[in-house]
């Protein structure tokens, strides 16, 4: 296929002919490092222009329409206002279906998504990093049938950088500025290099989809990227946190109780005050002067904390709500011991691996083991070794292995954690051995992959 997509018409249909360098969407631009790709072409305009900004019922029934009108997947994007607002919601959503053209639908004027999630129904869902757009699009209304993303398919094919700008230089040739990744995009009205930016993320999806695809049946990975797709599309919600204040940046420094529970009041409070804002947490007080706040607290809770006295308090933001974080480490202050936070939490699942040698040697000696035959073999698979096996989900096994273990109860066991069937067939063979035997496993373990797992199979 040719490298850039500009073999089609202004309504985004394929054409036979390929785009003329010249373009003005597109100039000759030495890149660099890029592998094969030595003199990529930057991208700087979407080839029919920055299209205008769906934000009416009516202008979003005309998207929904020439969008069911089109063909093949359809490629879909998001931006987000993190750092800058509460929570992760979409505020614009980046649209592109051949016959179609693109779209850039503002889902805070229209919060109604009803005839644009009836036009991609049944479609196919072209994304980068899907995992991280799908929660805010769920949040509209808009859910896919099926999902090819672009990120996780540079994963299993090897790639050492797999950025969507990245992906786009090394597979199709074409650079792509990220100059506005980072923006607050609840800003409005947008301003037209945002907007230009934000259709360029969509505008090369699908061609550098038809061009991974080709490279995953190349490679015999291609059932293998289905399968990671729909585990993707089909991943539940992530579960609400316990004590998510535990995160608090910093918060490594603080141990005593009556100092986590200045923390955790400080935390609390800040948090329903980013809602009350829709503001960033971050951004009505930084974790740095929650840490501040604590460590200045006495263990004992013997004496007030006045934060007036504290310079990471002495800020404009900080200040702001002073009389709030105040009442907040004078509460927490005050709190009878029984009422203070334990110092950590139940473990969940095994403890952290450097504990591993003085609690279980064996099952220490299990994860050395099965950490270098896994790593031998996604080395062999050309993969990021957490792409062949979750390391969570590998610790689990080593820590409590099926009983009795062998290669039925093993897969069994993967399977209950997560483990694709790709995965299973790769990885089981080469687990067991090193699971029933760490000491067979030496330095020289990549030379000695294929030879256990020739052992299990006899």
């Amino acid at each position: 296929m040719s490298p850039y997509p500009d073999d089609v018409t202004d309504t985004g249909e394929r054409a036979p002919s390929s785009v003329d360098p010249a373009d003005d969407a597109v100039e000759d631009e030495p890149q660099g490092d890029a592998p094969g790709r030595p003199d990529s072409v930057a991208l700087r305009a979407p080839r029919e222009g920055v299209p205008p900004v769906v934000e009416s019922g009516s202008a979003l029934r005309e998207a929904a329409d020439a969008i069911a009108a089109g063909s093949g997947p359809v490629a879909v994007d998001a931006e987000r206002a993190s750092g800058y607002r509460y929570g992760q919601r979409a505020y614009l959503v980046q649209l592109r279906r051949s016959g179609s053209g693109s779209h850039l639908v503002d889902p805070i004027a229209v919060p109604d998504m009803a005839p644009l999630a009836e036009a991609l129904d049944g479609t196919e869902w072209v994304l980068h990093a899907a995992s991280q757009d799908l929660p805010c699009l769920r949040e509209i209304g808009l859910s896919p049938a099926s999902v090819f993303d672009t990120e996780l398919a540079g994963r299993l094919l090897g790639f050492p950088r797999v950025g969507l700008a990245s992906l786009l230089e090394q597979v199709l040739g074409f650079s792509l500025a990220k100059e506005h990744s980072a923006a607050d995009w609840s800003t409005r009205p947008l301003p037209e290099p945002w907007l230009r930016y934000a259709a360029l993320d969509v505008e090369l999806l699908v061609e550098l989809r038809d061009a991974l695809e080709e490279q995953l049946r190349e490679a015999g990975k291609l059932d293998w990227a289905w399968q990671e797709f729909d585990a993707v599309r089909d991943a539940p919600p992530a579960a609400p946190r316990i004590d998510p204040w535990r995160r608090t940046s910093g918060m490594h420094k603080v141990r005593r109780p009556r100092q986590l529970a200045v923390i955790r009041a400080l935390w609390v409070r800040r948090d329903e005050i980013a809602q009350k804002r829709d503001t960033s947490p971050g951004r009505v007080l930084p974790d740095s002067a929650i840490v501040a706040a604590a460590t200045a607290t006495a263990p004992s809770g013997d004496q007030r904390t006045d934060l007036r006295t504290l310079p990471a308090f002495s800020g404009r933001g900080a200040k702001r709500h002073l009389s709030d974080w105040q009442a907040a480490v004078d509460a927490a202050v005050a709190l009878p011991e029984s009422h203070l936070p334990p110092s950590t939490l139940p473990a969940e699942g095994p403890p952290p691996p450097r504990s591993w040698a003085d609690r279980d040697p064996v099952a220490a000696e299990r994860l050395r083991a099965a950490r270098a035959v896994v790593a031998a073999k996604a080395e062999t698979l050309s993969l990021p070794v957490e792409n062949l096996l979750s390391p969570d989900l590998l610790r689990r096994v080593c820590w409590t292995p099926p009983d009795p273990l062998d290669a039925g109860t093993l897969d069994a066991a993967l399977r209950r954690g997560g483990a694709r069937d790709w995965q299973v067939e790769q990885v089981g063979r080469v687990l067991l051995p090193a699971l029933l035997d760490p000491a067979s496993v030496a330095e020289d373990t990549p030379a000695r992959v294929e030879t256990a797992e020739d052992s299990v199979l006899r």
